[in-house]
């Protein structure tokens, strides 16, 4: 079990977190129920006490398969259980999808039945959408705290200016605050460190990263030397997956690779440490797609990184600056890298 002296401050509230959590986009689909249900005891016996999810993965399924687990390990209440909104989730309409009042109701209903609680620790929203007032999604959002449905709300993949403009609003309309942001951060890709960082050190805010492993260019599973190293399921996927894999963005990556082994590090290791230690950062998003890969995870929440590894690693790719596109996900982000 971790030492508590390990655990980190939830943003705002009172709550401590585990430097690592868990993130739950394969359950369901690759990762089979049984397994997944051993991934999730694993991880909460080891010490990690958030279990972050959506409603949209594998269709609602991974939703199914923790609330599942929680109800038959009777630890619910162990741990800080995460969950979004904002994608439709059925042809239920025109209407399923975003961040209205109504949508975000239905939705924290349905979740609340996939889930099999009363209610939700962190409940996010997956996206920004513009076209739909944030005061809206406050209120919404604030009755349901009101309601005991959720505990707390954030975002994710959220520009810098939203932060503030939710921080100010809940401010002025006395409104429950958002306590967390979770965006996409690791070495091939540093540009949140230029505005929503500080943005989000200005509010106040829990940071969480997803895909803290360059969707694995990091670990060495891409090479620019054999174009079989290009045949993955998450490259084939094309679209947004495709594009954030790059020659460019796997040739920095093999010498991130090459610089892990001269440590004597697993390469995966090195990525999961260096963001895990970040200034602003609360914890990474570990992403098992077994039970052998969340045991390989969990010593890293007690490892450091030495100032001179961390040297050479903003040498590769400097503060601030990206050599791959994890933020092409985001509607309000034109920019593309060249």
């Amino acid at each position: 079990m971790l030492n508590n002296s390990f655990y980190r401050p939830l943003g705002r509230t009172g709550l401590k977190v585990s430097p690592i959590c868990l993130g739950t986009d394969n359950f369901g689909n690759p990762t089979s129920v049984e397994e997944s249900t051993e991934i999730i005891n694993y991880a909460i016996e080891s010490g990690i006490n958030l279990i972050d999810t959506a409603n949209t993965y594998a269709s609602g399924e991974s939703e199914r398969i923790i609330g599942k687990a929680l109800e038959h390990n009777r630890l619910r209440d162990d741990v800080i259980l995460a969950t979004k909104f904002y994608y439709p989730t059925g042809k239920k309409g025109v209407n399923d999808r975003g961040v209205s009042r109504k949508h975000i109701i239905k939705a924290c209903e349905d979740s609340l039945r996939r889930l099999k609680t009363d209610y939700i620790d962190l409940y996010q929203m997956h996206r920004v959408d513009m076209n739909v007032p944030l005061e809206e999604t406050l209120y919404a959002l604030t009755s349901l705290v009101s309601q005991g449905k959720i505990r707390y709300f954030g975002a994710t993949t959220s520009p810098s200016w939203k932060i503030s403009e939710s921080k100010m609003l809940s401010e002025f309309k006395n409104l429950s605050h958002a306590i967390s942001e979770q965006l996409p951060y690791n070495l091939l890709d540093r540009r949140v460190e230029n505005e929503i960082l500080p943005a989000c050190e200005w509010a106040n805010l829990a940071v969480f990263v997803w895909s803290p492993l360059a969707m694995g260019m990091l670990t060495g599973r891409y090479s620019n030397s054999s174009n079989v190293k290009y045949n993955t399921p998450r490259f084939n996927r094309g679209g947004i997956y495709a594009e954030r894999i790059t020659q460019k963005a796997v040739s920095v990556a093999d010498k991130f690779v090459a610089l892990a082994k001269e440590h004597q590090m697993e390469p995966a290791h090195l990525a999961m440490i260096w963001v895990k230690d970040q200034p602003g950062i609360t914890a990474p998003l570990a992403g098992p797609r077994t039970l052998a890969q969340m045991k390989d995870i969990i010593p890293l929440m007690e490892k450091e990184l030495s100032q001179e590894l961390k040297e050479a690693c903003d040498r590769l790719v400097p503060p601030g600056s990206a050599v791959a596109n994890f933020l092409n996900s985001a509607p309000w982000m034109k920019g593309k890298l060249l």
